[in-house]
């Protein structure tokens, strides 16, 4: 062996065995992530000092109810967490702080409401599939574009369609598929546009309040209503029950009042004067004729859509009508709910063949894998805290507060009950809060010697006001989830559209309210200290 071999194995033994590879740099954290991070650990950090530093009378149970809203909210204002997941959080906070066993918090994601969701999601998937919602957007927006046109007005034609919809039919519905209308007409648009994005945002927020405040005009309008008229029955069944016509006389003009303010809110903070000329290029009134011509007459799908979905609006309108005409609902003893009748509709969708291709249908599970589960997660969260609050207390010593209505002056006292109610409202759902707040009301009547109904109007009416968050009520996820808006876009139009209404409702209670809601006389009001 020469000197070279012995040389070259020599370096071979020294060699490492496994390659040595360049040092690998340390990246440092990008400081939108260490943000992320700081408000992940946030949210648990502020439910131990709700723990450690706050006391709600002694009681355990609504402290600890606090600390759980204090980190949910906090995660779902600063989207630490998706949305979704924070949705989930429910099940496993409510456990840990003893609020509720895990069983008790997993009912509130499928109830009868959520049910009424899932059917009305199908329904619209299958209006969205067979381009209906396009043939309606093309609909309202050349009878209401104007010629130029004139975005306020379009604005308010959307609005006002969603609003007389929901006179008729469920709020939540009636935001489903207008939604699904309002999107139709802005898939037109360019996303790039300053003008288009405002725009966007005032259609998307017009839908979801005007589908609260068109429930407030009729009582079946909304289950507020209904509430309202079934606690005034029980509480005083020697009392004529309201009517129909009677809740019309008055909350129709208050709802146009509060509609209008919304309006105005939306032309004045998202509606400039580029608006048209940015719109009109894409809403011309002889392209949208065009359209209309390119999606020719109705076909069978589309027929037996809208004759399912039409079925649907008769079978929620007539299932529970007044205390004197029950509705058919009274048939099945009160066993069938909307979700119910939503998902028996829905249903029909699998069963009916489109005609199109051999055993096709007019919907298939494939279509369905569409539905926005986040929804369904976000509303049953909304549902599992508004029990929360009720069952640790929380509600209880919150309503406490109504006892200094005692030495407020006559006149305050309606505003100052919607104001309490729409307060409540943003963190419970509407029925829920109707369901806490009037019963306190009706007892807080009698211990100030008022009517009742000087207390429990405003208070039926300040829990539909719910325009803050998109947990408020399920109208406003709805919106919420098509992307165009956010949690500021909701406060900027919601607080003061909430201020707006507490001051249409004070007005017109010492006005409209003195006609009676339960006697078409002007006496029902006219004695407050008997």
């Amino acid at each position: 062996m020469d000197s070279h071999t012995k040389t070259s194995s020599f370096s071979d033994c020294k060699s490492p065995l496994l390659p040595i590879s360049a040092p690998v740099p340390v990246t440092p954290i990008p400081a939108s992530l260490a943000i992320k991070y700081l408000f992940i650990l946030l949210g648990p950090l502020l439910s131990v000092f709700v723990c450690l530093f706050v006391d709600v009378d002694g009681k355990s149970s609504s402290r600890n109810m606090i600390a759980v809203l204090a980190w949910v909210f906090f995660w779902w204002i600063t989207k630490a967490v998706p949305m979704p997941i924070t949705s989930m959080t429910p099940l496993f906070l409510f456990p840990l702080f003893g609020i509720a066993s895990s069983d008790a918090v997993a009912g509130f994601y499928m109830n009868d409401v959520i049910s009424l969701m899932l059917g009305s999601f199908i329904l619209a998937l299958a209006v969205e599939q067979y381009n209906i919602h396009k043939r309606l957007a093309l609909k309202v927006t050349l009878l209401f574009c104007g010629d130029p046109l004139k975005p306020p007005l379009l604005l308010f034609g959307i609005c006002a369609t969603t609003a007389f919809i929901s006179m008729w039919m469920q709020n939540t519905a009636a935001a489903v598929m207008m939604m699904a209308v309002a999107t139709g007409i802005l898939q037109r648009l360019p996303k790039e546009s300053k003008e288009v994005k405002n725009f966007s945002k005032a259609v998307v927020l017009g839908v979801i309040y005007s589908a609260a405040i068109g429930g407030m005009s009729t009582l079946t309008g909304t289950g507020v209503n209904l509430i309202l008229v079934g606690m005034w029955g029980s509480s005083f069944p020697e009392e004529a029950p309201i009517s129909f016509s009677t809740w019309f006389f008055f909350g129709f003009p208050m709802a146009t009042c509060i509609f209008f303010a919304l309006w105005s809110l939306l032309c004045l903070l998202y509606i400039s004067k580029n608006s048209r000329s940015a719109l009109s290029a894409y809403l011309d009134k002889e392209n949208l004729k065009r359209d209309m011509e390119m999606l020719g007459p109705l076909d069978f799908p589309e027929k037996m859509i809208l004759a399912v979905f039409s079925l649907l609006v008769v079978l929620w309108m007539t299932r529970s009508i007044t205390n004197k005409i029950p509705g058919w609902g009274s048939l099945f003893h009160g066993l069938v709910g909307d979700g119910a009748v939503s998902v028996m509709m829905a249903t029909l969708l699998f069963i009916i063949p489109s005609r199109k291709l051999e055993g096709e249908m007019l919907m298939d599970w494939e279509k369905c894998k569409k539905i926005p589960w986040n929804v369904i997660l976000l509303l049953g969260a909304g549902f599992s805290i508004a029990e929360g609050v009720r069952s640790s207390g929380l509600a209880e010593i919150l309503s406490k507060g109504l006892g200094f209505l005692g030495t407020a002056p006559r006149l305050a006292i309606a505003p100052v009950v919607c104001l309490v109610s729409s307060v409540i409202t943003e963190f419970t759902s509407n029925n829920a809060t109707a369901t806490l707040v009037i019963p306190l009301l009706i007892q807080l009547a009698k211990t100030l010697s008022i009517h009742p109904l000087l207390l429990m109007v405003p208070g039926a009416i300040g829990a539909q006001f719910a325009f803050l968050l998109p947990t408020g009520t399920p109208s406003n996820i709805v919106g919420f989830t098509t992307g165009h808006i956010e949690i500021k876009d909701m406060m900027k139009i919601g607080l003061p559209l909430k201020v707006a209404g507490i001051a249409v409702m004070s007005l017109l209670m010492p006005t409209l309210g003195e006609i009676p809601l339960n006697k078409l006389d002007l006496s029902f009001l006219s004695d407050f200290d008997q």
